[in-house]
């Protein structure tokens, strides 16, 4: 090569060169020589600062201490796979949309770190040497060249794609070395604008192959109606079939062999025949899924059957090694998805490692495949230049199309291919679909970024759309397009959701209303959730803790924050409440209870499978204590069907105590995996449902307190510093209660303010609410004591609460009282306050809660409560959590989310106990003469208790910035604002803001 040759391909259109064409992935018994390992490696500035002759098989790699040549100097160990800037070699830089480098294709910066790898490996005398031999990058991240002992063997872009060159003339017995030019930015790098980490290099492994078959594509067709399948298996090679179990023994592939009564393969039975291609010596294992798919009447069809995606977005990542991953990390990642009820997954936005397909094809997972392919960051300057549209980047966008489906032909997981995402229209992505239902039309073709005329695609579909525009898609009522052809072939189109429900911190709010319109309308085939994981990096500090670092911490030019981390499980692969949520939602057979009829409704929406693998159990508890148990006996439901059963009796009958008017009853029922399934134990809940089987008398007229004018007389005497009622103290200049017993405390007082979430500052929709609160100061509120008034019925105090600057505010009324506490035989005193607000003034916008904040000695740091839990919950999430009797500490009631924010709410609570470590006895901790507090709800509750105030979570932008200190906050809400997901979605509806509204709630204090 000269020297424009050596470095033309950085900035050239064209997808490689020297490299053999795609084909699938699969194994073979013939040998091979895996190249993984430790590799020497030294990082460049650019093109102007490589190593001369780095690539020459006798140039010594010499470490920064070298001092004979300098030439060789600067180099050091790295492993393959992995991403350099993981390994202390530049810095990771995070943005969404936005290029990192000016948007002038195919031009790329002079600044392109560049990546020099040697690997000398031996290959022993027994390996063939012939016309087969090749060597396969399974991933390169942006753009490379390769040579090997000196041989310019060629050069390749697309980054998470398979590259194969021949090495037949180069690779020899013996002593060998691999050289490896690695360009962190080049003309690739316009086509991979995807939402997640910029990181660089040899991120998959690295192999010799020697090829014998060199391809071959199953077709496995499954007829519904009849229960046949017809398989046959293209190859260009002489070459046998053998499946076994449907009595093919050495057969022409070609077929096509038509087989009675095979079993189909879907996400709920996912059937594989092992097979067996034999040619000239070779063994290649095949597994084949027979299934079906197909569009009809504005339905997907699998298998002849309507299909309701379930779907999670999946970036691949690990906070350690990032997209490099390995097999156990992608199992865990498929369990997961089992475990919590999910069917789909969009591989958003590139073919995920092909081994991550395989295990979708055996637990069961349909597959959106999506091609390497995004150029967001041209919407930022009007689409001008655009890729898509352009004839200069026909041959990379129809190479990445090419080589995705090639590569993954086989997977029966595959539902659909994916054209990419967010890159406009153009006809290149027009020669891409049509490429690819050419090749292969046993599968749909996805892409979302051609809403007005989906001309190419099977499916119409949106991400981020509102509820209300859902319900007019699911009624085929959106707006119409100017072409009246189009808009009739969209009305025809199943739509779907390939995003939705944005993941991002506390959240997503709002998917059972989403769960509810896909029930609803055919036409919705469900959608995807973005996204499955937090991007976070892990980091340690200064003092050794852990935390996850996002945009920003890596001092980059440009950057999105912490919007990289829109997870349903945390970095370290901890499920999120949201993911608990979604599991819920998700549920493949439901159960309701019908307090009334008392009655079970099992209803089963299984696509294919009925529910014989559950087995069925109830319980029934009295505030949160088990009083009955037992199985039920129920038949197995079919698929799309339902089954109405009577309760159990001991769940239908009264209580045994006539007139309790205290003990809540619930009943539960849940649905579990009678025996082990390949992702989860015999056990394992899949579903469940609960309803009230006893309700007392109203909950609110038996704790809350008389008027005060007819309570029983407790005096407020007053002395200069205090007033005292019944065993509290309160000060006696503002009326802050500071003690009950030995107890001290201070407040509560009227708090409105939530350390805001990531859907409270940003949104795609008008001013964020984070925006609209700081503006009305409600951040910085004052208190202003009006009055404090003692009398022999209690103690009324009065406040006006505001900020500096503006004229609104509210006027709150503490009215306090001692009474007796509720339930017989307890004589410890019951301190209530009701408390009257009142708003005043022009008010601008809703609230963030509407509550009290209290704080407590540190050392009452174990929670026991009923109410719902275990987890947390708000006003539009905790599907998940239930109505029962929970325990926990303060420290694990915090959800730590990547960036801290609101979080930890506990809904619906009747009472709360606060104790030291030895939750039940007494003593322990440090509080002298009793042994915690209990607050009681009229008739609930929100409860949040933390180690930390508000104001601390609020500023913290990471979790290791967050210390105890030495408090337990509690956060006593009336109403809670709803959580959304308007960071990247649909803002909250207007049933879950708080208004600013007259209003009056009640709460009990006690000792315990």
């Amino acid at each position: 090569m000269d020297s424009e040759d050596a470095f033309g391909y950085v900035e050239s259109y064209r997808p490689g060169r020297g490299r053999r064409p795609a084909r699938a992935s699969f194994a073979s018994s013939l040998p091979s020589l895996e190249l993984d390992g430790t590799w020497r490696f030294r990082l460049a500035h650019g093109l102007s600062d490589l190593t001369p002759g780095f690539e020459a098989a006798e140039f010594e790699a010499a470490g920064p201490e070298a001092a004979d040549d300098a030439a060789a100097r600067g180099w050091t160990d790295l492993p393959v796979p992995s991403l350099w800037q993981l390994h202390g070699h530049g810095s990771p830089a995070y943005t969404n949309i936005v290029y990192p480098f000016p948007v002038d294709p195919p031009r790329v910066p002079d600044a392109n770190p560049t990546g020099e790898y040697r690997r000398a490996f031996e290959v022993p005398a027994d390996f063939p040497l012939g016309p087969g031999a090749t060597l396969r990058f399974e991933g390169v991240d942006s753009c490379f060249a390769v040579w090997l002992n000196g041989i310019a063997l060629g050069d390749g872009k697309g980054s998470r794609l398979p590259t194969e060159f021949d090495v037949s003339h180069a690779l020899r017995v013996g002593p060998n070395v691999l050289a490896v030019r690695v360009h962190q930015w080049s003309a690739g790098s316009y086509l991979e604008d995807q939402d997640m980490w910029w990181l660089s290099g040899i991120f998959r492994s690295v192999r010799i192959l020697t090829r014998g078959i060199e391809d071959f594509f199953v077709h496995a067709d499954y007829d519904a109606e009849t229960g046949t399948g017809t398989l046959r298996v293209d190859t260009p090679h002489a070459a046998t079939l053998s499946v076994p179990e449907l009595g093919l023994e050495h057969a022409d592939p070609a077929g096509p062999h038509v087989l009675a009564g095979v079993e189909p393969w879907s996400d709920e039975t996912p059937r594989l025949y092992q097979a067996e291609l034999v040619a000239d010596g070779e063994r290649v294992p095949l597994r084949i899924g027979f299934r079906s798919v197909a569009v009809e009447s504005g339905r997907i069809l699998a298998n002849g059957r309507p299909i309701t995606f379930r779907g999670v977005n999946r970036h691949e990542w690990h906070p350690r090694t990032g997209r490099t991953l390995d097999r156990a990390t992608m199992l865990e990642d498929v369990l997961m998805m089992k475990r919590h009820n999910v069917n789909a997954v969009r591989t958003s936005h590139y073919p995920p490692h092909s081994e991550f397909l395989e295990l979708c094809d055996t637990y069961g997972l349909w597959v959106i495949d999506e091609c390497d392919l995004e150029t967001h960051g041209f919407e930022r300057v009007g689409w001008r230049g655009n890729p898509s549209a352009d004839p200069a980047w026909r041959e990379a966008y129809l190479d990445r199309a090419q080589r995705t489906v090639e590569r993954d032909k086989n997977h029966p997981s595959i539902i659909m291919w994916s054209l990419g995402n967010e890159s406009g229209v153009g006809e290149n992505l027009a020669a891409m679909a049509e490429w690819i239902r050419t090749r292969d039309g046993s599968r749909l073709i996805h892409y979302e970024g051609d809403r007005e005329s989906c001309a190419y695609v099977d499916v119409f579909s949106e991400m981020y759309t509102g509820f209300e525009a859902v319900k007019l898609r699911g009624l085929a009522q959106e707006a119409p397009t100017a072409d009246s052809a189009h808009d009739a072939h969209r009305r025809a189109l199943p739509f779907m959701l390939c995003e939705y429900a944005h993941a991002m911190g506390n959240g997503p709010g709002g998917l059972r209303e989403y769960r509810d319109m896909f029930d609803a309308h055919p036409r919705l085939a469900g959608g995807f959730v973005w996204e499955w994981i937090d991007h976070g990096i892990e980091r340690t500090d200064a003092n050794g803790a852990t935390y996850y670092a996002y945009g920003g911490d890596f001092g980059e030019e440009v950057h999105d924050g912490n919007f990289v981390a829109d997870g349903l499980v945390f970095p370290d692969r901890t499920p999120s409440p949201g993911l608990l949520d979604y599991k819920r939602i998700s549920e493949p057979v439901r159960v309701s209870c019908d307090t009334e009829t008392r009655t079970l409704t099992i209803e089963n929406r299984h696509h294919s499978r009925d529910t014989g693998y559950l087995t069925w159990a109830w319980q029934v508890e009295g505030d949160g204590v088990l009083i009955a148990q037992g199985t039920l006996d129920v038949e197995p439901i079919a698929p799309g069907s339902s089954a109405t059963l009577p309760w159990p009796e001991q769940a239908a009958q009264q209580p045994d105590e006539p007139g309790d008017a205290v003990t809540e009853h619930w009943l539960t029922v849940s649905g579990a995996l009678a025996k082990p399934e390949p992702w989860a134990d015999a056990g394992h809940e899949v579903t469940w449902g609960q309803a009230p089987a006893h309700t007392p008398e109203p909950v609110a007229s038996r704790l809350s307190p008389a008027p005060a004018t007819s309570l029983p007389a407790h005096a407020a005497p007053a002395t200069p510093a205090a007033i005292h009622l019944g065993n509290a103290e309160f000060d006696a200049h503002h009326g802050v209660l500071r003690k009950i017993g030995a107890i001290g405390l201070d407040g509560p007082r009227l708090d409105l303010w939530r350390a805001t979430i990531d859907n409270d500052e940003r949104t795609i929709y008008g001013t964020p609410l984070a925006t609209t609160w700081r503006a009305a100061g409600l951040h910085r509120l004052h208190h202003k004591t009006l009055s404090v008034e003692p009398s022999a019925s209690g103690l009324v105090v009065r406040e006006r609460v505001t900020a500096a600057g503006v004229d609104h505010g509210i006027d709150a009324t503490y009215r306090w009282a001692a009474a007796a506490a509720p339930t017989a035989g307890d004589g410890d005193e019951t301190l209530w306050l009701t408390l009257e607000l009142q708003p005043y003034g022009t008010w601008p916008c809703s609230l963030p809660r509407r509550g009290v904040a209290l704080s407590l000695p540190g050392a009452l740091d174990q929670v026991e409560w009923f109410g719902e839990g275990p987890g947390e919950a708000y006003r539009d999430t905790g599907a998940a959590v239930r109505v029962g009797r929970f325990r926990a500490s303060v420290a694990g009631m915090q959800t730590p989310y990547v960036r801290p924010q609101e979080n930890g709410n506990r809904r619906a609570v009747r009472w709360a106990r606060f104790t030291g470590a030895d939750v039940g006895g007494r003593g322990g901790n440090g509080v002298t003469g009793a042994s915690g507090l209990e607050i009681l709800g009229a008739p609930h509750t929100n409860l949040t208790a933390r180690p930390w105030r508000t104001q601390a979570l609020d500023a913290a932008q990471h979790r290791h910035e967050l210390h105890p200190d030495g408090l337990i906050h509690l956060y006593l809400d009336d109403e809670h604002c709803g959580i959304g997901s308007a960071a990247c979605g649909d803002p909250l509806p207007a049933s879950e803001h708080v208004q600013p509204t007259p209003a009056t709630f009640t709460l009990g204090f006690r000792t315990v």
